[in-house]
């Protein structure tokens, strides 16, 4: 876990990998009403997001709201646990992938394929989400320019490509941008989206032009974490090769 601000906790779970242990990095926003978390991690990890929030003295309760930048199951994995154990907790999400997170349309990535490398424990616990999906309710449509009232005003940047209705969050008064999977952090340098993950790589980098207004000071990946060397500077020139 790292700490951007007071109000922005950086969370850090760990997916098992035959090669080692691969992070990703849900979001802890504290604001006056509460707790947000953006993303909720892998399935499997629920009892380690659990913990991770009782090192910050977080009480499940008082996360109010779970913001979801996709559909993917390393960004949803624990939803289903969330909702059955905090009372109230409210679903953000983009129209576009409202379709998904509700059950209406199967996980454009969860394919056979996908589903045979889990372990046998973690397909079960993927099974019942799938079967929890219908009975989610999205509390709150996001849509791209929408400014939400945390952290001084979220702007919403809606990202398709690597899902249809794919976010990233720009913190204005922090000049931070979550970028969800649009970016990545490999070998301490940030690059786009993975292409093997992005069913329309095309649009994905289409998408990053929408990143090139943005002043910050830093970017936070799902995979990958922290990128602070001129993210301005490096996000155009990505959006520059992308249109080469």
């Amino acid at each position: 876990m790292s700490q951007l601000i007071p109000s922005i906790k950086v969370l850090n779970l760990n997916i098992p990998t035959p090669t080692g242990n691969s992070p990703i990095h849900p979001v802890l926003l504290h604001d006056e009403d509460g707790y947000t978390l953006v993303d909720t991690g892998m399935i499997g990890q629920f009892a380690e997001l659990q913990a991770t929030l009782e090192e910050l003295n977080v009480p499940l309760a008082e996360i109010k709201r779970v913001i979801i930048t996709h559909q993917d199951i390393d960004h949803i994995g624990n939803l289903g646990a969330l909702l059955d154990a905090i009372q109230g907790l409210e679903v953000w999400a983009h129209a576009d992938e409202i379709p998904y997170l509700t059950g209406a349309k199967p996980l454009i990535k969860f394919t056979p394929e996908r589903r045979a490398m889990l372990p046998a424990p973690v397909l079960a616990l993927a099974d019942q989400l799938l079967m929890q999906l219908p009975e989610i309710n999205i509390d709150r449509t996001l849509a791209d320019g929408d400014i939400l009232p945390l952290q001084g005003g979220i702007q919403v940047i809606h990202t398709p490509g690597h899902t249809p209705g794919h976010l990233c969050l720009y913190l204005g008064e922090q000049q931070l941008l979550l970028a969800a999977d649009e970016l990545r952090v490999v070998d301490d340098e940030l690059v786009g989206p993975a292409p093997p993950a992005t069913p329309d790589m095309p649009e994905a980098l289409r998408s990053l032009k929408k990143l090139t207004s943005l002043k910050m000071d830093k970017v936070l990946c799902y995979h990958g974490g922290e990128f602070i060397q001129e993210p301005e500077k490096r996000i155009a020139e990505l959006s520059e090769k992308s249109e080469a």
